[in-house]
Parts: structure tokens; C-alpha cells; sequence
């Protein structure tokens, strides 16, 4: 936890151990520099307060390791480290990259990351086709996990938020829209992926969710690196499992489907390195979005949102952004308002499928998960 009041009036003198009265939010290291503070502070402070009445919301998932997930870490008697060595999977493949002592993703290559597999036995990972086509929209991760007959101790909840982000966007955003559901193609334009680049065999699953649909996605962003500009990636069965003898080893998605109508589904991936606002003449020749995904935004932090933003109104479609918290959310619909002079259509709001593994060394006092929050243009 940093000084919220660090930089206000001096170097801090203290660990930031003295929460604001107030909304108890924020933390300072000292009497001078909540005072200091308070100017900036007292705007916010009512709004904090609000937010920290929710957390208990923010907590509440399904999974018997929720509790060593969400609060051991968050008070630091747990790690994601320690989280991920008890599972047998720190370091491993798609795993390697979801605690802080793996490489920096500047410096990994993310070569061949469709290919990982999940490093789980076959009874906890969906290596294969679901049993059964959805028989209605799903609303939460325990709707999920009883879909794909996956016990709750489970964690790959931590890597399918990204293709789950993907799902729930298109339902939210694209609700009572036939576009693709009569062309049987979904095209997304994905923006700024990082962690997700080391992650890509998880969004097999996104043949599953859309059953018997062609999924396009258009990864664009900077972190995407230079030789990987313009590649396509085909992804057209699921994520294996340990088990040298599971059926997900075969070559044939139809080997391993048990739903015939998922056989027909497959997910191409492109990599497009640099803005959005930069690349998107390239994209559009290809592929007209039916959607706008950007996933951990971070809209208010980032000057170089403001042309895309401004891109996406001119476009006139769909985008749906999510943050690590509420707070973060609020301040990037005051940028876009700011930009586009138009309130967000889509408000914000809990994400059901955000990754159930806090943030840690948060700046505040509310928990943060990746995809925490969710609001739309």
C-alpha cells in the first residue's frame, strides 16, 4: 500500500499504515500529508466510501479455494505464488506468467503459446467439447463450471476469464443484434493484450461458447511483438490435458466434440502490432468488428486512449471495456464522456467472470481482480 499523499509534501516518512477516516480507502504515511491530500482527496472520498461498502460482492465466488484466493492473498498471508506451487502448476506453460516472479512479459517470447496445454489431469480442465450445447445464456462462473462438469476446486477460471470476457461482452453488447448469429462469423477486435499473448490455447474455449459460429479476433496492441506482426493463428480444438491416453490428444476436434454443432466452430487469431488508432486501416480491410473488447483498460491512466476513443465513436459499433476496479471504471466514463460528449451506454458493472485471484499490492484498500468491472460505448 503506497501514501495516497505521496509526493503532496515531501518524501514519505512512514509506511502507509493511517487510513482515511472517511471512506477508509486510501492510506498515508503521516497526519502532514493526509492534509495535504485532502484538497484532491475530499472529491473522491465520498465515492471511495460507496465502493468499499460492495466489497463483499467483489469477494464472492463459487470455488472452495475462494477464501485463499481472495482474502489470504489481499492480507498477504497467501501469494499467488503459493496459490499456483499448491496446484502443481507455478511456471508452468500457460501458468508462468500469472505471478510476479516469472519473466517480464517484455522480455518472454510468446512464440507457439497456442499450444500449451493446461498441465491439469483431465477431470479439471475443458480439454474437450462440452457434454451438452448451452441450454441458456451463462450468467456466472458457477453456471460455467456445472456446464463443462468441472469440479469448483478447479482453478482455470484464473486463464478462461479472457475468453469469458469475450462471451459476456457479445451478450451484453450485442443483446437482440442478429448480426452473427445469421452469418455464423463473429468478428472482435481485441485491444491492448499483454499476459493474455502467453495465454492464447485458452480461447479454444470460445468454440464451446459459440457454438457452430466462426470467431475472428484482431489482437492489437503494442506489447505484441515485431515478428509476430500480422500472424494468423488458427485454433480449432481445445487446450489438453496431462493424460497421455485422453481422448483430447487426437488430431480431430470431431474425435473429441461430443456436441456436433461445436464441430463447425473454430477461432482465428491475428496479432496486429501497435494502436488501434494506427492499425485500424489494416484491420477494417479484413475484418469489420462486430464488437470492441479491451480488457484491463485502464482508459483514465493511458493518454494514448483519447484517438481511439475518439475512433470508436466515428465507427459507431460496440465496445465494451473492463478494469481492475470500480474506481478505475468511473474515471474512464469521465474520459469518455469528455471525448465523445456522450454518457457510456453501457453502465458499469460487476464483471461475473472476473478472475477470482486478487491483485496484489493494490493502491487501495478495495480488492482489484483482472476484469473486475465492465462498462460500454
Amino acid at each position: 500500500m503506497e501514501c495516497a499523499g505521496r509526493g503532496s509534501r515531501g518524501p514519505c516518512v512512514a509506511p502507509a499504515t493511517r487510513r482515511c477516516g472517511g471512506c477508509g480507502a486510501v492510506a498515508y504515511c503521516s497526519v502532514s500529508h493526509q492534509l495535504s491530500h485532502w484538497d484532491h482527496h475530499k472529491q473522491e472520498c465520498e465515492r471511495l466510501e460507496q465502493q468499499m461498502k460492495r466489497v463483499e460482492a467483489l469477494n464472492e465466488f463459487p470455488f472452495t479455494f475462494s477464501e485463499e484466493a481472495t482474502l489470504e492473498v489481499f492480507e498477504k498471508r497467501e501469494s499467488r505464488c503459493s496459490f499456483l506451487s499448491k496446484r502443481g502448476i507455478h511456471g508452468l506453460g500457460m501458468w508462468k506468467y500469472e505471478c510476479g516472479c516469472g519473466d517480464s512479459l517484455a522480455s518472454a517470447d510468446s512464440t507457439r503459446s497456442e499450444r500449451e496445454s493446461w498441465n491439469l489431469p483431465r477431470e479439471l480442465c475443458p480439454c474437450s467439447g462440452p457434454a451438452s450445447l448451452k441450454s441458456d445464456a451463462l450468467s456466472n462462473w458457477k453456471d460455467y463450471y456445472e456446464w463443462r462438469c468441472l469440479p469448483l476446486h478447479s482453478p482455470v477460471a484464473l486463464l478462461l476469464h479472457w475468453p469469458l470476457l469475450v462471451y459476456y461482452a457479445t451478450r451484453i453488447a450485442l443483446s437482440g443484434k442478429s448480426g452473427f448469429e445469421t452469418t455464423k462469423q463473429l468478428f472482435i477486435h481485441y485491444l491492448g493484450p499483454e499476459k493474455e499473448l502467453f495465454q492464447l490455447a485458452a480461447f479454444g474455449e470460445l468454440c464451446a461458447l459459440f457454438p457452430g459460429v466462426r470467431i475472428h479476433v484482431e489482437l492489437v496492441g503494442p506489447a505484441i511483438p515485431e515478428k509476430r506482426d500480422g500472424e494468423k493463428i488458427d485454433i480449432d480444438d481445445y487446450a489438453h490435458c496431462q493424460g497421455a491416453d485422453c481422448m483430447c490428444r487426437s488430431s480431430s476436434l470431431n474425435k473429441r466434440s461430443a456436441v456436433s454443432s461445436c464441430m463447425s466452430s473454430a477461432v482465428t487469431l491475428r496479432l496486429r502490432k501497435g494502436f488501434y488508432h494506427d492499425r485500424y486501416r489494416d484491420i477494417t480491410e479484413d475484418s469489420f468488428p462486430h464488437l470492441v473488447v479491451a480488457p484491463n483498460a485502464g482508459i483514465a491512466a493511458y493518454p494514448s486512449w483519447l484517438p481511439t476513443i475518439e475512433l470508436i465513436k466515428e465507427m459507431n459499433i460496440p465496445a465494451v471495456f473492463s478494469d481492475y476496479c470500480e474506481e478505475a471504471c468511473h474515471l474512464a466514463a469521465r474520459c469518455i464522456h469528455s471525448v465523445t460528449g456522450r454518457p457510456i451506454r453501457i453502465p458499469i458493472q460487476l464483471n461475473p467472470f472476473r478472475q477470482p485471484l486478487v491483485v496484489e499490492n493494490s493502491p487501495l484498500f478495495i480488492p482489484c481482480y483482472p476484469n473486475c468491472f465492465l462498462f460500454g460505448m
